[in-house]
């Protein structure tokens, strides 16, 4: 079974945040096959802007994040490109009134018709009063 992740989901596969726990669960479940994991390429660069950020905020080391970053490249996750998710995200940000950047994750959740897992809770509450709510699904709620 495919899910789609974005990158408040990835970060904490790396990064001791709350709900990592509930990620690190995730991520033991691709390992062993249960999942494969799918995002837009943005993924990538939205993930580094985090890891920067926290760099900034003197929550990581560089060289910590070199390590972060060399695992994240080894990562299976299958990155589809965001060129071809643009229109139908740009007309789910407008209905929506989501970021291009999360209605990204949302639209390829919806092209392969499958569940986005986001650590994101205003994301997650903004598409859960919606229609779309079948497709996106809150980290904290995995259950083990």
């Amino acid at each position: 079974m495919n899910v789609v992740i974005d990158a408040s989901v990835l970060i904490k596969f790396y990064v001791p945040e709350v709900l990592s726990d509930k990620a690190s669960y995730l991520l033991d479940t691709v390992k062993e096959g249960e999942f494969s994991l799918l995002a837009p390429d943005l993924i990538f660069s939205e993930t580094g802007n985090i890891l920067w950020k926290k760099v900034r905020l003197k929550e990581l080391t560089r060289s910590e994040v070199d390590e972060i970053t060399d695992a994240i490249i080894l990562l299976p996750v299958r990155a589809e490109s965001s060129k071809s998710l643009l229109p139908l995200a740009v007309g789910i940000a407008m209905t929506y009134g989501i970021t291009v950047y999360d209605a990204m994750y949302v639209a390829l959740t919806r092209i392969r018709e499958t569940r986005m897992i986001t650590a994101d809770r205003k994301l997650f509450e903004k598409m859960a009063g919606t229609d779309m709510n079948k497709y996106v699904s809150w980290l904290g709620n995995l259950r083990k």
